[in-house]
C-alpha cells in the first residue's frame, strides 16, 4: 500500500504512513479495519492526545483499528489541557491515566540529549531595567529583582502594578522617539544581539543553523521582524494565523539557509526544522508546557555528525527561570557542562573541516564570510569583554542597560481604561471595530443608547462584544 498524507498527526501501521487526519481516517475506515483483521497488526500512533474519545479523530480511529492486537502510543502530553480522556487508555475515578507500570516508558528530555536524539540546551537569562516616565518628572523602576514602587497617587489604580512588571515591559515595542523605527538600543534590541552573535558562531559549525523568534502578538512579531532586519540586513520569515498559507512560509524555511523565523503560536508542537538552534522566546503564554514545546523547536539532532548546541534567550523572569532549572536538572552534567569553543569551522560547500581564521576552504575553494567581532567594550573604560559577561572584567562596570519607556508605551501591552485591566489583543480589537460601530450606533437613531455606549472607553468595546457573543451562544 501507498502512502496517504492529510496531517501532522501520523499513524504507522507495519510500514504504512498515515498522516491520520479525521478525513483521512473516514476514508479508509473500513479497508484498515480489514488490514487488522487479516494480519492482527501493531498500531503506533503519534501525538496521540490528539485522539480523544469524544472528537471525531479519536471515534474514527478507536473504530478503524479495533481489531488491533498491539497499540504502541506516543505523546509528549499524556493529560489534555481540557482534561477529556484519549482512546486506548485507562483512566481511574479522578480522570488521571491508570496505565500499568510495565505497560508504560518516559523518555525524557535528558536522556533523549544522552541517547543522542537531542542536542543539550543552555539559557541565557536577559537581564535589564526599566525606567517608565510618569507624570510630574516622577519615574518608576523595575528590574528582573525590582517591582515597580508606584507613588501613592497611582496606587489605586487597579491593574497598574500588573502593567508594570519586568515580563510585560520585556514585550513592549521600543522605538526611536516620535518615529515608528525599533529602537536600536532597546530592551530587545540587546537579546537580538546576543542571539545573532551566538547564531554567527553556531554557524561555524552548522553553516544553515537557524533561529526562531516566539512572539506574544502579531504586532511584536512585526515589531521583532523589522528590528532583526536593522540589525542584521537579511529580512526574516514572518508567520502567523492571520496570513495566507503560513505552513507554506514554514516549509520555504525549512528549505532554505536563511538566519530568521518569528512566529506566533505556529511553530508549536509537531513542527520540525532540524536547523533551528537558537529560540529567543518572548510568548503569551507562560505554561511550562508551552516552554518545553517550544524548547523542542531547537534541539532536534541533525544526524550523527551534529556537535552544536541549542541556546534560548529569554527574559530573567522568575517563572521562566524556573521552567529552565528543571530543563537544565534533567541533563546529565556532561551535557550541562558548555564545551569549549571549537578550533575548526565547517564548510559549507563540501563539509571539510577549515582553521577558524581560514579565509576560504582549501578542499573546494569556497571563499568564507568575514566574521563579525564578538567582544563588546565597556561604556566606562573601553575594555572589551565577552558578549555573555555580565560586567567589565577591568573595572566591574554593569552591563545592565537601563532602558526608558513612557507610561504610555509601557501600557500598549494591555490598558487601564477608567479602572479597568484589559489586555492588548482586546484594546486592539476594540481600537479596530470602533469606527464601524461607531457609525452603526449613530445610524440607529437612538440617542438614549447613543448617550449610554459613549460612557464606555472604545478598548473596551471588544470585552462588550464577546460578552454578547457568549450570550447568544
Amino acid at each position: 500500500m501507498g502512502k496517504v498524507t492529510g496531517g501532522d498527526d501520523a499513524i504507522e501501521n507495519l510500514g504504512i504512513d498515515i498522516c491520520a487526519t479525521w478525513a483521512a481516517i473516514q476514508g479508509l475506515h473500513d479497508s484498515f479495519r480489514n488490514v487488522c483483521n487479516a494480519n492482527r497488526v501493531l498500531v503506533i500512533c503519534d501525538e496521540h492526545h490528539h485522539a480523544a474519545v469524544s472528537a471525531a479523530w479519536g471515534s474514527s480511529a478507536d473504530s478503524a483499528f479495533t481489531d488491533a492486537r498491539y497499540v504502541l502510543v506516543l505523546t509528549g502530553t499524556p493529560i489534555r489541557s481540557d482534561r477529556q480522556k484519549s482512546i486506548w487508555l485507562a483512566y481511574d475515578d479522578e480522570g488521571e491515566i491508570n496505565h500499568p507500570p510495565e505497560g508504560t516508558y518516559t523518555l525524557s528530555y535528558g536522556d533523549a540529549v544522552d541517547l543522542e536524539y537531542c542536542r543539550p540546551v543552555a539559557f541565557h537569562r536577559h537581564e535589564g531595567h526599566f525606567t517608565v516616565d510618569l507624570e510630574a518628572g516622577q519615574q518608576v523602576h523595575v528590574s528582573s529583582t525590582q517591582a515597580a514602587q508606584l507613588p501613592d497617587t497611582l496606587r489605586r489604580v487597579p491593574g497598574l502594578q500588573r502593567a508594570l512588571d519586568f515580563y510585560k515591559l520585556a514585550c513592549t515595542p521600543q522605538y526611536e522617539p516620535g518615529q515608528r523605527t525599533p529602537l536600536a538600543t532597546g530592551y530587545q534590541a540587546t537579546m537580538v544581539e546576543w542571539a545573532s552573535r551566538k547564531l554567527d558562531d553556531l554557524r561555524l559549525r552548522m553553516p544553515n543553523a537557524g533561529g526562531l523568534v516566539i512572539a506574544p502578538t502579531i504586532e511584536m512579531a512585526e515589531y521583532m521582524m523589522e528590528l532583526i532586519e536593522m540589525m542584521e540586513g537579511e529580512t526574516p520569515y514572518l508567520v502567523h494565523s492571520q496570513m495566507k498559507n503560513p505552513e507554506g512560509k514554514i516549509q520555504a524555511f525549512r528549505n532554505t539557509d536563511r538566519r530568521w523565523i518569528v512566529s506566533v503560536a505556529m511553530i508549536t508542537e509537531g513542527v520540525d526544522i532540524k536547523r533551528l538552534r537558537v529560540l529567543l522566546y518572548l510568548p503569551n503564554a507562560l505554561t511550562e508546557l508551552s516552554f518545553r514545546q517550544a524548547i523542542g523547536r531547537v534541539v532536534r539532532s541533525n544526524g550523527p555528525e551534529d556537535d552544536t548546541r541549542a541556546y534560548v534567550v529569554m527574559p530573567s523572569f522568575d517563572v521562566l527561570e524556573e521552567f529552565a532549572r528543571r530543563v537544565e536538572e534533567e541533563m546529565s552534567a556532561n551535557a550541562r557542562r558548555e564545551e569549549s569553543p571549537s578550533k575548526t569551522k565547517r564548510c559549507p560547500s563540501c563539509t571539510a573541516e577549515a582553521p577558524l581564521g581560514a579565509t576560504f576552504c582549501e578542499v573546494c575553494g569556497f571563499e568564507f564570510p568575514k566574521a563579525a567581532p564578538r567582544l563588546k567594550p565597556c561604556p566606562e573604560c573601553q575594555t572589551l569583554n565577552p558578549m555573555s559577561a555580565k560586567s567589565c572584567g577591568t573595572c566591574g562596570a554593569s552591563f545592565a542597560t537601563p532602558f526608558t519607556l513612557t507610561l504610555e508605551e509601557a501600557l500598549r501591552t494591555g490598558a487601564i481604561v477608567r479602572g479597568m485591566d484589559v489586555d492588548e489583543e482586546t484594546v486592539q480589537q476594540g481600537e479596530s471595530m470602533a469606527p464601524s460601530f461607531r457609525r452603526k450606533l449613530l445610524n440607529s437613531g437612538d440617542a438614549k443608547l447613543v448617550k449610554f455606549v459613549s460612557t464606555w472607553p472604545e478598548e473596551t468595546w471588544a470585552t462588550i462584544k464577546n460578552i454578547i457573543d457568549d450570550e447568544k451562544g
